[in-house]
C-alpha cells in the first residue's frame, strides 16, 4: 500500500519514497461534479484537528482521509521504518474490529480504503458512497486511535515488508533515489528510506509503535479531508464525533525536534558499479526548493523546459525540448526525466538518466549539465510559454474525480497550512517570465553543488570533481 517514490513532483503527491509523483497529474479532465474551481472550506476544531473540503453537490461519491505530518522523517536511525510498518498493521484489527471483520465492512460498502507513507507524511484515505462517508471515517478514526498492534500481526508484518524490501530492490529507480536522497541528505532524517534498513525491519518493537503513534498520531499533525457529495458542516460534525478525544499535541522527543531541523544539503555522490546490469541508471540534483518557496513553481517551470525522453515512445524525436533532441538525435540515453521533489524546507531538482550506451555515459552527462547552464543566460520565451502551458494543464487534468481533489487539499494543508486554488495557481504560472526562469537557474543551478547517485554499469561516469566542474562551464 505505501508509495515509495517522489520523483516527478509536478504538484506532492509527489508522494512518495522518494517522499512525493507516485508521480502525480495523469489523470483524465475534471468533470462538472468535480470541478477543481470549487470552494474548499476549512474548520480547525478546538483541539487543533483541521477540517479540510470541497462540497460537489451533485457528486454521488466521496474520499474522505486523514493527512498526518509525519513519515520517516519523523523517525531515529534506530527506529526508521515504523511509519510504513505501521501503515501495515493499521489495517490487521483494532480493538472493535478484527481484520476480517474491518475487510467484510469495506467490502459491503463496496468502498475502497487505502493508505501510503511518505518522508514527511502518512494518509489513510477511503472512497464510498456519499451514504457510507459516516461510516468510513468511523474505520478510518478507528484504525489510527485504536489499532491493537497484536505481537502475532506484528510478526507477520515483519515477513510482508522484508519481502516488500526485497522486490523494491529489484526496481533500479528505486534504489537510485533513496541513495540519492542518502548522500543528498547523508546522517540526517530526510536521508533514510520509508522501510527502513532490513536490520530495523526485523527488531522494531510493539513499543516502537506505540510510541510513534503517541508522538505523532495527533491532533496539531493532522488534517480531515473530504471532496466530493459531502457537505463541510456534516464533515465536522463527523470530525467532532471521532476525533475530538485526540491529543493536542505529542510527546517532544529526540526525533521530534530533528524532524523539524531544517537539513543541510551535502554535495557528494555514490556509486554502485554492477556490470550485470546491462545500462548507467544516473540521478544528478541540486538543492531544490520547498512547498512553500517563493521559487515552487518556477521550479517545476524550469524543469518543464528541461523536459522528459522516452526512446521508446513514437513522439521522442519530436519533442520541443532542446536536450530531448540532443540526446535523441545522438542516440545517448534509452530515457531521461527531469524532476522536482519538494519537502517541507528543502528540496531536490534535477534529472534521472537511464542508458545503455555505455562510452557515451559522460557525453550524456555533459550535455544535461550544460543544458542546466544554458537556462541560467539564454531562455527563449516559446520554451517558457511551453512549459508552462505543459504544467497547467498538468495539475488541472491531475484534479480529476474526489480522491485525486482529497489528496491535493490533503498535501497542501498539512504542507503548506493552506490549499491554493487551480485558479491562483494557473495564475502564478501564468505571471513567470524568461527572466524569472533564468533567475532560478542563477541561484539554483549555475556553480551549485551536486548529489550524484549512480547504479549500474557506470564504469564511463567520470568522477565527482569533472562533473562538478560543468555546472560552471560557459556554454
Amino acid at each position: 500500500m505505501a508509495s515509495r517514490r517522489l520523483a516527478l513532483n509536478l504538484s506532492q503527491g509527489l508522494r512518495g519514497r522518494a517522499g512525493g509523483l507516485a508521480v502525480p497529474f495523469r489523470r483524465g479532465l475534471a468533470t462538472p461534479h468535480h470541478s477543481p474551481a470549487a470552494k474548499v472550506e476549512s474548520t480547525t476544531l478546538s483541539n487543533g484537528l483541521t477540517v479540510a473540503s470541497q462540497y460537489s453537490p451533485f457528486a454521488q461519491t466521496s474520499t474522505v482521509g486523514v493527512w498526518i505530518d509525519a513519515g520517516s522523517r519523523a523517525e531515529t536511525a534506530e527506529t526508521n521504518g515504523t511509519a510504513h510498518f505501521l501503515e501495515h498493521l493499521a489495517f490487521k484489527g483494532t480493538s472493535r474490529r478484527t481484520q476480517h471483520q474491518l475487510e467484510l465492512e469495506i467490502e459491503n460498502m463496496g468502498a475502497h480504503l487505502n493508505a501510503y507513507t511518505s518522508r514527511e507524511n502518512t494518509v489513510y484515505f477511503a472512497k464510498a458512497l456519499n451514504e457510507d462517508v459516516p461510516q468510513c471515517v468511523d474505520i478510518l478514526q478507528d484504525i489510527l486511535q485504536n489499532s491493537k498492534l497484536e505481537e502475532a500481526a506484528i510478526e507477520r508484518e515483519r515477513d510482508v515488508i522484508l519481502r516488500e524490501s526485497e522486490e523494491v530492490a529489484k526496481q533500479l529507480d528505486e534504489v537510485v533515489f533513496d541513495h540519492l536522497h542518502a548522500t543528498a541528505y547523508q546522517g540526517q532524517p530526510l536521508g533514510r528510506t520509508i522501510l527502513g534498513p532490513r536490520e530495523n525491519i526485523r527488531d522494531i518493537t510493539r513499543t516502537e509503535l506505540s510510541n510513534y503513534i503517541k508522538s505523532n498520531y495527533t491532533a496539531d499533525r493532522m488534517v480531515l479531508v473530504g471532496a466530493g457529495g459531502v457537505p463541510h458542516q456534516k464533515l465536522v460534525e463527523m470530525a467532532e464525533k471521532h476525533f475530538a478525544g485526540l491529543p493536542a499535541k505529542g510527546l517532544t522527543t529526540s526525533a521530534s525536534i530533528q524532524s523539524k531541523q531544517k537539513p543541510d544539503f551535502i554535495g557528494s555522490d555514490v556509486r554502485i558499479r554492477d556490470d550485470t546490469i546491462p545500462a548507467a541508471h544516473i540521478a544528478i540534483a541540486v538543492e531544490g526548493v520547498s512547498w512553500d518557496d517563493p521559487d515552487f513553481f518556477t521550479a517545476l517551470v524550469t524543469q518543464a523546459i528541461v523536459g522528459n525522453y522516452d526512446k521508446a515512445l513514437g513522439n521522442a524525436a519530436h519533442q520541443g525540448s532542446k536536450l530531448s533532441n540532443i540526446v535523441h538525435h545522438n542516440d545517448l540515453a534509452n530515457s531521461y526525466m527531469s524532476f522536482s521533489t519538494s519537502y517541507s524546507d528543502t528540496g531536490l531538482w534535477g534529472i534521472y538518466m537511464v542508458t545503455d550506451k555505455l562510452t557515451q555515459v559522460d557525453d550524456l552527462v555533459h550535455f544535461a549539465l550544460r543544458e542546466w547552464s544554458r537556462l541560467s543566460g539564454s531562455v527563449g520565451a516559446a520554451e517558457v510559454e511551453r512549459a508552462k502551458a505543459q504544467l497547467k494543464a498538468s495539475i488541472l487534468l491531475s484534479l480529476d474525480g474526489t480522491t485525486a481533489a482529497a489528496e491535493d487539499i490533503g498535501r497542501q494543508i498539512v504542507n503548506t497550512g493552506r490549499r491554493q486554488s487551480p485558479g491562483e495557481i494557473e495564475r502564478i504560472i501564468d505571471a513567470i517570465t524568461e527572466k524569472d526562469v533564468m533567475e532560478f537557474a542563477n541561484k539554483k543551478l549555475w556553480d551549485q553543488d551536486i548529489a550524484i547517485s549512480a547504479v549500474g554499469s557506470i564504469e564511463g561516469l567520470f568522477d565527482y570533481t569533472r562533473i562538478r566542474a560543468d555546472m560552471s562551464r560557459n556554454i
